[in-house]
């Protein structure tokens, strides 16, 4: 049997941009953060993810839930976005209660509508594979009951990111096009293993990233939550019918966010669903959550050595140089140093060792209890 296709005018995209990026200090802060930066090409992750999705959704489809704090950033990087399509969290509650609160939206402008939920600090050079795998995403999701997931091909045994195993092979629903992109039965969901776990699943190819995107329809979604998180659907349901003020939903949000259970989409949703299915992403990927990971993107000199910035470099080696000053822009010499981390900003310097790029996030912490440098943050 053939379902019937979803209109693309009921095709929206929830863009996820409220986290805090705190390994990218001293560029990222609170009112700026990692998806608010411009680090690689002259557009701030934010801006690429929204520019790589307008040639699938009409800009009123996309909608970015955010912070209080990055809000009116939001609004300055993405002027041509309505302002009631740039949705606040009064608070964080990790990424459930984000995905719930965009599903409402979409659901209050259709009830029909099918939405890609996209993180907003990707990077992904593959711009045309990509909107393939996410249109043939919509169209699967759009003909039934499916939850569908983007999987990306792992290139190392990486024990920082989610694995999703895959299962049988999916065939093209009856009566469609052959998709171009090969979707499986996802088998399960697994959290950051081992080292070697991770090294298993490397080697069988059974196993892909979990990128964090996702695509159903709000019939789809509101029924997942319905069975497996009903509190979180029963508020839903409440943000549903606010959401066609966005005066009212805001006030409700104030009112109800704080005390919304703290849970992953993944823990809550995904590891429970038996209706996942997830597309093979056949394009380049990267999350870049360190600082370490932007050199996989940046040109090396014979040394080894990175640099967005005027560098000058005597015995150097391996080091990662960025300068991020907005004025009275200096050379930055390093001498006999390797392995290293060298961030300079208008009002501070950040020098790690880059076997330690992990904890600056330990340092944003204190300094965000000190009342002397809580103002870098």
């Amino acid at each position: 049997m053939t379902v019937k296709r979803v209109k693309p005018k009921d095709h929206f995209v929830i863009i996820m941009a409220g986290g805090r990026g705190e390994r990218f200090w001293p560029v990222s802060r609170e009112k700026s953060p990692k998806q608010l930066i411009t680090l690689l090409g002259g557009r701030s992750f934010l801006q690429q993810t929204y520019d790589r999705v307008l040639a699938l959704v009409p800009n009123k489809n996309i909608i970015v839930v955010t912070s209080e704090a990055q809000a009116a950033m939001v609004a300055k990087q993405l002027p041509k976005l309505p302002k009631a399509n740039i949705i606040a969290e009064p608070c964080g509650r990790d990424t459930c209660a984000a995905v719930t609160l965009g599903a409402a939206v979409v659901g209050q402008r259709s009830t029909s509508g099918v939405m890609a939920v996209l993180p907003a600090d990707h990077v992904i050079p593959d711009e045309k594979k990509f909107q393939r795998v996410l249109a043939e995403c919509f169209d699967l999701a759009s003909r039934g009951q499916a939850i569908v997931t983007i999987g990306i091909k792992p290139s190392e045994p990486a024990t920082g990111y989610g694995y999703v195993q895959k299962g049988k092979r999916l065939p093209t629903p009856g009566g469609v096009k052959k998709y171009r992109t090969t979707f499986y039965r996802a088998e399960r969901f697994v959290e950051k293993p081992r080292l070697a776990t991770a090294v298993e699943y490397l080697s069988s190819g059974d196993y892909v990233w979990n990128a964090g995107m996702f695509i159903w329809s709000f019939v789809t979604i509101t029924e997942a939550l319905q069975k497996h998180q009903p509190e979180m659907e029963a508020a839903c349901h409440r943000w549903f019918e606010a959401a066609a003020s966005p005066t009212k939903l805001k006030r409700i949000l104030k009112k109800e966010y704080p005390a919304i259970k703290k849970v992953s989409i993944d823990y809550a949703l995904m590891e429970k669903a038996q209706n996942v299915v997830v597309a093979d992403g056949v394009f380049r990927w990267d999350d870049l959550g360190a600082w370490t990971a932007l050199a996989r993107h940046l040109k090396a000199d014979r040394a080894g050595n990175c640099a967005v910035a005027d560098l000058v470099q005597v015995d150097a080696a391996r080091n990662i140089v960025f300068d991020a000053r907005t004025k009275n822009k200096t050379p930055i010499a390093l001498v006999g140093m390797t392995d290293t981390i060298v961030v300079q900003t208008d009002d501070a310097l950040m020098v790690a060792d880059k076997s330690q790029a992990q904890k600056i996030k330990e340092l944003v912490k204190g300094l965000v209890a000190s009342k002397a440098y809580r103002k870098l943050t």
